[in-house]
């Protein structure tokens, strides 16, 4: 083997050894530093808790709905119309009059139908027969307003005017004041939900280090009704009514993370 040639297989085994050398360096400065990061725990090894908290409240209403009608019955369709309509007109009028706006007062049904009497007996065999006897008018009135105080004086004054039925009063809360209390109650209700993760991992030696979801799930108050049957309200006195308070509740689904304490 010449010299040349030795000098060229020389050089070329000191450039392997170096680049051996540099391999192994970086492989072992990588692993260094992948050995100091935070270990990531794969989703389908987490521990978590799934917990619902709540708060309820108690408010005041600040609004009350008055639901009442008129009924009539004529021979003739046009005729109970006609009536029903004379009738509920002057109800509007009184009950306006007493400070409820026209935007306040709404139609919450109009119905006509025939009325039939099942009693007459056919003058041949004596069998009994419907007779067409007329027809009926029913129109549902009701009145919205945030005018607690005025809610005995338009069952009054609609009776008063010719109104027949009062179907219900109930009182409500506004959408405003109804998210302004949810939204107070919020805090109280996640703080309820981690108060209940913590006693019931606590005895498991597990302690909360996380939370993977939340989710909001609110309750509305339905309206506290107070019936009344037809004509009920029409009293020498007039008619009281009282207020009842509303129960608002804020609900949360929390996922809490846990591990060991």
């Amino acid at each position: 083997m010449t010299t040349q040639k030795k000098t060229i297989l020389a050089t070329l085994a000191a450039v392997l050894i170096v680049s051996t050398a540099v391999f192994a360096s970086l492989e072992i400065s990588q692993q260094g530093a992948y050995g100091q990061q935070a270990p990531v725990i794969p989703a389908s090894r987490e521990r978590t808790v799934s917990v619902t908290g709540s708060a309820t409240s108690s408010v005041a209403p600040d609004l009350v709905t008055v639901q009442f009608g008129v009924d009539t019955q004529a021979k003739t369709a046009q005729d109970a119309i006609s009536s029903d309509s004379q009738m509920m007109n002057a109800v509007v009028t009184a009950v306006q009059s007493i400070g409820i706006t026209k935007d306040e007062i709404s139609t919450a049904q109009f119905s006509i139908y025939p009325v039939y009497n099942d009693s007459i007996p056919y003058p041949v065999d004596g069998v009994h027969q419907s007779v067409l006897i007329g027809y009926k008018v029913s129109n549902t009135l009701y009145v919205k307003t945030d005018k607690l105080s005025l809610a005995g004086s338009i069952v009054d004054s609609a009776v008063g005017a010719g109104a027949n039925r009062v179907d219900n009063i109930s009182f409500s809360l506004s959408p405003a004041k109804q998210q302004s209390m949810q939204d107070d109650l919020l805090n109280s209700a996640v703080l309820n939900a981690k108060s209940r993760a913590e006693k019931a991992i606590d005895p498991l030696g597990q302690k909360i280090i996380g939370v993977k979801m939340v989710n909001l799930s609110e309750f509305n108050p339905q309206p506290v009704p107070m019936y009344y049957g037809a004509m009920s309200a029409m009293v020498d006195k007039s008619t009281p009514v009282f207020t009842s308070n509303q129960q608002v509740t804020t609900t949360v689904d929390v996922t809490f993370l846990i591990g060991d304490q």
